[in-house]
């Protein structure tokens, strides 16, 4: 809920723009994804509106997931609909959007000193909503993938969280000996062909130094595509993640966890306000740390996040945009990690004492964000994240080896990515 000192801070510190002073109303329609608390974006609507009398904002809510939001955004923009001016974008999304004509760049209303504006967020965004010098959306919120684990379990059997992948193995193996529960799994990720499964790919591949795409090209490292195929599906075949992981998408990983029915959970920041919950049953017992390494790399993340950007075929472009300025800035990035514990886009916010009074785990969650690198950021993303999701299915699904699917995932990205 909204206080009435923050209602009172927010309408006094911050201003963008001047009211419209005509008499008539610019109607600006924006989309959120309904997984992302859209009843606390609705109140931050509000807020610019009272400072903008001249603006009402309408709220279109939808998709569960980032297929789904894409998939229904995807088709109001192949339409050229005008109904919406304003589009939360995962992540992965700005240089697709861009690069189809969809969006407009925000260099105009930002001014000529673009880098600078942009060196305000976190790098990582920065980098992912520029594209060819153009900014081309601006952050909404941060997320990186992390892995929890439950806090309870491990001192009760005196394990301590893992630095990498082979120790969480171990540690897995030992809980889950001695608990003797048919219903406990070790670890769970994702392993059905969703967008979540690049992410399961791409983590102890990054955590080997290497690169799948750079400046654009196939950088593909195939002993080590292997290495990380084959870690994932031992911990099937070892028993640490259940058999068929292959068929579970992130909010599945979410959902067992909370069910208390895994000691160790690869997935999003989301899942925390989820596990705190009145009907969890792993309330005050839940840890969080960075995702461990593969033993001698690095830890890495995978980046998620999303990303505000404006409608080519929007009748109030310009308005829009200021919108969106507003919606990117410190002050609401304070308001949503306060009020609907959203990972800040900008350094600074997570060192804020309210933000982390309200929410104490982002003390952490920083540390995590950091290692945290994007997705390949390619206009052909689309079918990279097609390639790499399926054959992390078909190799933890058993149709095809390790070794055959970094073969059929080398061939299929070099004819994508020339």
């Amino acid at each position: 809920m909204i206080s009435k000192r923050a209602l009172a801070v927010l309408l006094a510190g911050f201003a963008i723009g001047s009211p419209l002073t005509a008499s008539a109303q610019t109607q600006l329609r924006a989309f959120v994804s309904s997984q992302h608390r859209p009843d606390v974006w609705r109140k931050a609507f509000d807020l610019y509106e009272a400072r903008n009398p001249g603006i009402k904002v309408g709220l279109e809510t939808g998709g569960n997931t980032s297929d789904a939001q894409a998939q229904y955004l995807n088709t109001v923009m192949t339409a050229k609909d005008t109904s919406l001016d304003v589009l939360i974008l995962d992540v992965i999304r700005p240089a697709q959007y861009a690069a189809a004509g969809w969006t407009v760049p925000f260099n105009e209303v930002i001014g000529s000193d673009t880098a600078a504006y942009m060196q305000r967020y976190l790098p990582a965004y920065a980098e992912a909503n520029t594209i060819d010098g153009k900014v081309v959306a601006l952050p909404a919120f941060a997320d990186a993938m992390f892995l929890y684990y439950r806090k309870d379990l491990l001192e009760k059997h005196g394990v301590n969280p893992p630095q990498n992948w082979d120790e969480l193995a171990v540690s897995a193996k030992k809980i889950l000996g001695a608990e003797k529960s048919e219903n406990l799994q070790g670890l769970s990720f994702q392993g059905k062909a969703i967008e979540g499964a690049v992410c399961t790919f791409l983590l102890p591949y990054w955590s080997m130094g290497k690169q799948l795409v750079s400046n654009g090209k196939l950088s593909f490292d195939r002993d080590t595509a292997v290495k990380s195929l084959k870690l994932w599906k031992d911990f099937a075949d070892q028993g640490v993640a259940k058999k068929n992981i292959a068929e579970v998408a992130t909010d599945d990983t979410r959902k067992e966890f909370q069910a208390g029915n895994v000691v160790f959970a690869v997935n999003w920041s989301y899942a925390w306000g989820q596990f705190q919950g009145p009907e969890s049953a792993v309330k005050d017992k839940v840890g969080v740390v960075k995702l461990p390494a593969v033993a001698g790399g690095s830890s890495v993340s995978c980046l998620g996040g999303w990303e505000w950007g404006v409608s080519t075929y929007s009748k109030n472009k310009t308005e829009a945009q200021k919108f969106v300025q507003f919606l990117s800035s410190p002050e609401i990035s304070k308001f949503m990690a306060i009020n609907a514990a959203l990972l800040p886009q900008f350094p600074d916010v997570y060192a804020d004492a309210e933000v982390v009074k309200a929410v104490p785990w982002f003390a952490q969650a920083r540390a995590v964000v950091d290692t945290a690198k994007s997705r390949p950021v390619t206009p052909r993303y689309n079918e990279v994240s097609e390639i790499v999701r399926t054959t992390v299915n078909a190799v933890l699904a058993g149709t095809v080896t390790p070794e055959q699917g970094a073969d059929q995932m080398e061939g299929r990205l070099r004819r994508v990515l020339r």
